[in-house]
């Protein structure tokens, strides 16, 4: 068992800043992000949690076209639940390709070189990256 990291119960007036709701009624949705055939919500973590977690809502505006090509992101942790539709990755180093369909999560080895091979034209998917900034590299990877 963890131990506690603080002296508590927080009051909610000392945290109320941290508190982030981001309802879909009313979302907007915006176009700047590392690819122009997704458009991107941001759910707000990443200035909630001092920049430590950020969190995206992103979805497919165009049919798949072309393949990501290979690529790392320089970051602690990567995960990916998705909402609808489907995604398809290759892994550097995995012989097998690794599909996430509507209602699977994917801890992505954060570091490791990947390649996005495919998605539905329904894709969408809630991100988390830590820390909330991050870098991406092209990558040989296995391609």
């Amino acid at each position: 068992m963890a131990e506690t990291r603080y002296p508590g119960p927080r009051a909610l007036s000392d945290a109320i800043s941290r508190m982030v709701l981001s309802p879909i009624e009313g979302a907007v949705f915006h176009r700047e992000g590392l690819r122009e055939n997704f458009e991107y919500r941001d759910l707000g973590w990443a200035d909630a949690s001092d920049r430590q977690v950020g969190a995206k809502h992103i979805r497919a505006i165009k049919p798949f076209e072309a393949e990501t090509g290979w690529h790392w992101h320089d970051m602690n942790g990567h995960f990916i639940y998705v909402l609808r539709g489907w995604v398809k990755f290759r892994f550097d180093g995995a012989t097998d390709e690794v599909i996430a369909r509507a209602g699977s999560s994917l801890s992505q080895p954060a570091g490791v070189a990947h390649n996005v091979i495919g998605y539905s034209d329904d894709f969408e998917l809630i991100e988390i990256n830590i820390p909330a900034d991050y870098a991406t590299n092209d990558s040989p990877g296995d391609g």
